[in-house]
């Protein structure tokens, strides 16, 4: 059997790897303009189905002889299955946001619901809502009747607020589509963006302790369910999905891919060995390791110690967050970071976007025994004060913490 992925342009996609954990078939991916999305339709390439992505989903629902249920109130399409007189739609958007509200304890059920944006995707959320039974399903974008300068007044009820649009997707992470704190009755949020893993959408609700979903686990389960049309299968119930062992399935494909997508960005105090124990990761791992203070180097042709002696710290800090903003929203990498950098609290956002953040805790009295000749810092101020100020940071930051072996 023979699927692919249909789209204008997927550079980046992570479908072919997903299908891949769900089933033996062939899986490739198919760029086609829009005239050859019709040949497509008649079967000129002899595919057995395929998942639709972005700007097709309306096109092709339009060119397939038959359509679920789900497909023909949407209009769209993410999945095509050959059948003998042609080929059916189904959309499977719609489980996939359903498994990833329920994945996260999030029950919009009686609750005040809002959607940010109007494109395809948003379709697929407000059908999936209104199942789900939901109170009332509101709608914002820039030109609606509710729009990103009303919404806080119009829709301050709003207790569900969901985020369809690709505002904070990477490389434009630092944007966030609205101000949840904005919200006094918010009860969750979640945001189909899944790059990063964490947006600033998200760890505003973080922040704000509310429930809260990414989109990495509705990418994962709607290509699940689209596995199962491509093998013959049929419709799942979520509820039974999320406590079954179809859950484990989707949920270990959702840790494999988030384990791969994510750094591992180590901080710490400066001779803590985040340098020794990051090249050792990722020679482990098969990854790039990435020195910041080498990076910084390289980036500006001046060593953080230069700087910081000749323009002073401040600029110093400045030009390191320009180039964290950078390097911390990529993918894959091993990061080993300056000791200062969770200091500025403009940071605090990079290094959690797209990173699994370790902390390397060493004991004080071993601190005090490093080499501070090329660390102005070190030298100015008292070993103890940089760490009496910079541990809690890194206790919070942190999404665990290793205290390695010393002599």
């Amino acid at each position: 059997m023979k699927f692919g992925v249909l789209g204008k342009s997927l550079p980046h996609t992570y479908s072919p790897q997903i299908h891949k954990e769900f089933a033996d078939y062939e899986y490739t991916v198919l760029e086609r303009t829009e005239e050859q999305v019709h040949d497509l339709f008649k079967g000129a390439e002899g595919l057995d189905g395929f998942n639709v992505t972005i700007p097709y989903k309306k096109l092709a629902a339009s060119l397939c002889t038959e359509l679920s249920e789900e497909a023909k109130e949407l209009g769209a399409i993410n999945t095509v299955v050959k059948t003998p007189d042609g080929f059916k739609g189904y959309n499977t958007d719609v489980f996939g946001f359903k498994y990833m509200l329920q994945s996260a304890g999030i029950d919009p059920a009686g609750k005040n619901c809002l959607i940010l944006g109007t494109g395809g995707a948003s379709v697929a959320v407000e059908y999936a809502l209104k199942k789900m039974g939901a109170a009332k399903i509101d709608f914002c974008s820039r030109s609606g009747q509710i729009n990103y300068e009303n919404v806080y007044t119009i829709a301050q009820d709003s207790e569900v607020i969901v985020n369809t649009t690709p505002v904070g997707m990477f490389p434009e992470v630092d944007n966030s589509p609205i101000d949840l704190s904005q919200f006094k009755n918010l009860y969750a949020a979640a945001d189909i963006v899944y790059n990063p893993s964490r947006t600033k959408f998200l760890q505003q609700a973080q922040e704000l302790s509310v429930k809260n979903a990414g989109g990495l686990s509705m990418l994962v389960a709607q290509a699940w369910e689209a596995s199962r049309y491509f093998t013959g299968g049929q419709g799942t119930v979520v509820p039974e999905l999320v406590e079954g062992p179809q859950h484990d399935d989707i949920s270990s494909v959702i840790e494999k891919l988030q384990s791969q997508m994510l750094n591992i960005t180590l901080i710490g105090m400066p001779g803590c060995g985040k340098t020794t124990l990051g090249k050792k990761l990722a020679k482990e791992k098969g990854r790039t390791f990435v020195d910041l203070d080498d990076k910084f180097k390289e980036e500006y042709n001046i060593t953080p110690a230069e700087v910081i002696t000749q323009k002073g710290e401040d600029e110093f800090r400045r030009m390191e967050t320009a180039l964290a903003k950078k390097i911390l929203p990529q993918s894959g990498l091993v990061i080993a970071t300056g000791g200062g950098i969770v200091t500025r609290k403009e940071n605090w956002f990079y290094l959690k976007a797209n990173s699994k953040v370790i902390y390397i805790e060493r004991p004080l009295e071993f601190l005090l025994k490093q080499d501070t000749s090329n660390r102005p810092l070190s030298q100015n101020n008292k070993i103890e004060e940089l760490y009496k100020a910079r541990a809690p940071l890194y206790e919070a930051l942190c999404d665990e913490k290793i205290i390695p072996e010393y002599e």
